[in-house]
């Protein structure tokens, strides 16, 4: 059920500085999940003794399972570019994107930067880290609207693609910010479909 591979476009996108990295590789999966209750209830007892559980409450599920509201909050770009324009948006992202990376002025980071190998074809797809949460997005929105480079660079950007969607993603509380290693790597993102109302059990089983 695999949806695609994604190859690093360019090392220097993924650090502040823009210092030179191997090329790597993130693996893009997608599978279908469901909680199940016929699960041996004795060994998910075991399991139990030696993971922090979140036990049910009336609070948001989301909120049970992610850290708090000022922890880092990402954000994911899929651009699917026309074909002949390809090489010339990786160009361009390659001239802007770090220097915002490497601007303190922006409370963000760019985690990667990957073109689709296999699923999706003439994809680009780019993940920020924003530090400090919903506060911190507003606040690099808000400056980037006075940013005339990156204004050119979204006027030429929009010439090149045939669509484009954002998600927001908050972290886990049980595990750690994606760290992009020595390469070169393959990396392996998944999603999830849950049944409703088994977020829970599904955090616990993690």
């Amino acid at each position: 059920m695999a949806t695609g591979l994604l190859q690093r476009v360019s090392a220097g996108l993924t650090r502040a500085g823009g210092r030179g990295r191997p090329a790597g590789q993130l693996v893009l999966w997608s599978r279908g999940f469901a909680a199940s209750g016929s699960r041996n209830r004795g060994d998910s007892w075991f399991k139990s003794l030696f993971v922090r559980k979140v036990d049910p409450r009336k609070d948001a599920h989301a909120n049970l399972l992610t850290k708090n509201e000022e922890s880092n909050l990402y954000k994911i770009q899929f651009h699917n570019v026309k074909p002949e324009c390809l090489d010339a948006y990786n160009k361009l992202c390659e001239e802007v994107l770090p220097s915002i990376h490497a601007d303190k002025y922006y409370p963000c980071e760019l985690v990667g930067t990957w073109n689709t190998w296999y699923g999706e074809q003439d994809q680009a797809v780019h993940l920020w880290r924003y530090r400090g949460g919903y506060p911190a997005l507003t606040e690099v929105m808000n400056k980037l609207r006075q940013n005339k480079e990156f204004t050119a660079y979204r006027k030429e950007r929009g010439k090149m693609l045939l669509s484009r969607r954002n998600q927001l993603l908050l972290e886990f509380s049980f595990w750690k910010e994606p760290v992009l290693l020595e390469g070169p790597n393959i990396y392996e993102l998944r999603s999830y479909q849950l049944r409703p109302g088994t977020m829970i059990e599904w955090g616990n089983y993690w």
